[in-house]
């Protein structure tokens, strides 16, 4: 609300001269703040009511011994001691009054003007007028004719002069020592502060150029400087390390960059600071002894081999404990682990240069007891060759030779490829395998570069005695371990030109060379057509037989037994026999176990030969009809009648009237309750004293 008082000096009322009044908007008027005064003259010369605000001069003053005072003032909180505003400063200006005779230096000054002096011009009254003490004058020349003598006319001009600058002021610095700081995570380029050389001339005369001349930080900060606003900005060189130091300083230069020869003399026209960089600790991620790693394995590497390490540290004063882990998202198939203690990297899975010969993995190094803080770097892992496949055919070769082919003709150069990388390169052998070292129609010669010729070795062949030639070769390389694969070719021989060139290589040619006519080969179809019907017949006389009637009389006496209706024992009972011994019941072996009894002996399965082994579907139907006739447990002929059947050997034996004794008392059906909840109904309706009555 204010920044100066004004006062008269030579005050000599009666009462203190009242200067001005300090307030605050935090002052609630409840006596709960208190102003202070500070600074030239407070207390002694200025006293303040420190409750209300209001200053008063408690002396007098003479503005001729000093003409302004600077004061500061604040208000504080009575009960916590703290300011409710920043301190504020004030000037309080001393008011002149006419106390002081004028003085003249000299008695009396004299003044002369040379004759013949040119006429309108003008000349500084005063040596060294100084343009910052004041800028701007106004002369009103007065021109009388007639020598200035009575009567003369005179008119009046008025003449506006302005000092122009001159670099006659050289740059100084408000304060010879600035201190600033920085966090040590800064990036290179960032402005610490600023600072500024006051130059009292304008223009280009004011222009400052601001330089590191010395000191320990000078190869760390750099300054330049702002032409707008003339001030110097300090900004970070290289990167920071609170652990390496933490404090720097340097010596700035402040120049004007158009100095004016004619006033060396005044000084030199530059002026230098003192800066103090402090370097602030901030919590650093791991740092990685490598900005990356290579490192090579062996394809047959076994599962659990450390393959190589990773070093991370932390670089701050704490040196926190690391943990190391695998990015997964670059490690989809797990292939690779690491220890977390120490980064050593090892195999999870089998490797495989053929399908992957490089495996890029990222690692993250985190510190343990700030898991935010972590970093990771590419590991490069390259997978090298071992010579673990066989070379093969470049292709599937299939070639032809000519029936008046000649010894020693070439029939088909063969190559190879492996899908190895050797490092000098692929070397490939062809031979005959062992067992056909010397074959009586083709030899294998090894061309030396990695390619072989198949020759003939006899004059002429035959369709007619074997159209088509199976010659397996052998590759193997020059690596270690030797691998080796055997590939077959596939010759057919053909009729061709005199030329060498094919003609006819189809079945259809075999057989009419062989000297079977169209007739013939009609007469072969139709025989086969003749037994296909036949074996048909055969089958479906074979399913008629079985169709004949099991009881074939009304009169048979098993038709009481098929009409005999018994529901048995449930659900459960159904297992605890084999309806197929109803089927034959004179074949039934009384010594057969029930199905839902584990038997105490074990049986021998009896295997019968399958489908696919029988050749002839005659002689298939012929063996699976012996199968039966000598089956025990298959009725001898088919039938398809039914039979109920109770089961056997029910614990609750036989419940029917038909073969009860006849018995003068009462039977005791009690022991019906003991025998579960399958019989409750039966110990209901028989057991009981009231059973008879019922």
């Amino acid at each position: 609300m204010w920044n100066q008082f004004f006062l008269l000096e030579e005050y000599t009322g009666s009462d203190t001269q009242y200067v001005g009044k300090l307030h605050t908007d935090q002052d609630k008027e409840d006596g709960n703040l208190k102003y202070i005064l500070t600074g030239d003259g407070a207390g002694s010369l200025f006293i303040i009511d420190e409750n209300t605000g209001d200053i008063h001069a408690a002396k007098k003053l003479d503005r001729e011994e000093k003409s302004l005072y600077v004061l500061r003032a604040k208000a504080i909180d009575r009960k916590t001691g703290r300011q409710v505003e920043p301190e504020s400063e004030f000037i309080i200006k001393i008011h002149d009054i006419n106390d002081n005779e004028p003085k003249f230096t000299k008695d009396m000054y004299t003044a002369s003007v040379p004759e013949m002096s040119g006429v309108g011009i003008i000349k500084t009254a005063l040596p060294d007028m100084s343009r910052e003490n004041r800028e701007q004058y106004q002369v009103v020349i007065q021109a009388k004719d007639m020598g200035g003598q009575m009567g003369g006319l005179s008119g009046t001009t008025t003449v506006n002069i302005t000092l122009t600058d001159v670099n006659d002021n050289p740059p100084r610095f408000p304060q010879s020592t600035y201190q600033f700081s920085s966090p040590e995570s800064a990036s290179l380029g960032t402005p610490l502060g600023r600072i500024k050389a006051n130059d009292l001339d304008v223009g280009e005369n004011a222009a400052i150029e601001y330089s590191i001349s010395n000191g320990d930080g000078s190869d760390m900060f750099d300054i330049i400087t702002d032409k707008d606003t003339q001030e110097g900005i300090i900004t970070i060189k290289k990167q920071l390390d609170f652990e390496t130091k933490m404090l720097y300083s340097l010596r700035v230069e402040a120049a004007n960059t158009h100095p004016d020869p004619r006033f060396f003399h005044l000084g030199p026209f530059k002026d230098t600071a003192l800066i103090k960089v402090s370097v602030e600790d901030v919590d650093e991620p791991p740092m990685f002894s490598r900005s990356s790693y290579l490192i090579e394995v062996d394809e047959d590497a076994k599962e659990g081999t450390i393959i190589g390490q990773v070093i991370a540290q932390d670089p701050d004063t704490t040196k926190n404990a690391i943990k190391y882990s695998v990015d997964r998202h670059t490690d989809l198939d797990r292939i690779f682990n690491i220890h977390s203690g120490n980064g050593s990297i090892f195999i999870s899975k089998p490797l495989d240069r053929e399908e992957t010969p490089w495996h890029n993995i990222t690692v993250i190094a985190t510190e343990i007891n700030n898991p935010k803080q972590s970093s990771q770097i590419p590991v490069f892992i390259r997978i090298l060759d071992i010579n673990d496949h066989a070379p093969e055919f470049a292709k599937y070769y299939e070639t032809f030779v000519c029936e008046n082919a000649k010894a020693g003709q070439l029939v088909q150069t063969v190559s190879a490829v492996d899908k190895d990388e050797p490092p000098r390169g692929h070397k490939f052998f062809f031979e005959l395998v062992p067992e056909f070292a010397v074959h009586p129609n083709f030899s294998v010669v090894d061309n030396k570069d990695n390619t072989a010729g198949i020759l003939t070795r006899r004059n002429g062949y035959s369709r007619s005695k074997m159209s088509t030639y199976l010659l397996p070769v052998l590759i193997f390389d020059n690596d270690y371990p030797i691998q080796s694969s055997t590939g077959t070719l596939t010759i057919r021989v053909c009729t061709c030109d005199s030329r060498g060139n094919m003609q006819s290589c189809n079945a259809e040619a075999l057989l009419l060379s062989a000297g079977l006519s169209t007739g013939a080969l009609i007469a072969i179809l139709l025989c086969i057509i003749i037994l296909l019907v036949l074996v048909v017949l055969f089958a479906a006389l074979k399913r008629q037989r079985k169709k004949e009637p099991l009881i074939i009389s009304k009169d048979d006496v098993r038709d009481n037994i098929v009409t005999y209706n018994d529901e048995g024992g449930g659900e459960e009972d159904t297992q605890a026999f084999d309806i197929g011994t109803l089927r034959n019941p004179e074949a039934r072996e009384e010594s057969k176990m029930r199905r839902d009894v584990i038997p105490e002996t074990i049986f021998q399965i009896r295997r019968t030969a399958p489908l696919w082994e029988n050749i002839d579907v005659q002689d298939f139907i012929q063996r699976k009809l012996k199968e039966n006739d000598l089956d025990p447990t298959a009725p001898p002929y088919d039938s398809l009648a039914t039979y109920a059947y109770e089961g056997n050997d029910s614990i609750a034996n036989s419940l029917s009237s038909l073969e009860s004794l006849t018995m003068d008392g009462n039977q005791d059906y009690d022991y019906l309750s003991d025998w579960g909840p399958r019989f409750k109904k039966l110990a209901d309706m028989y057991g009981g004293d009231d059973s008879d009555g019922d």
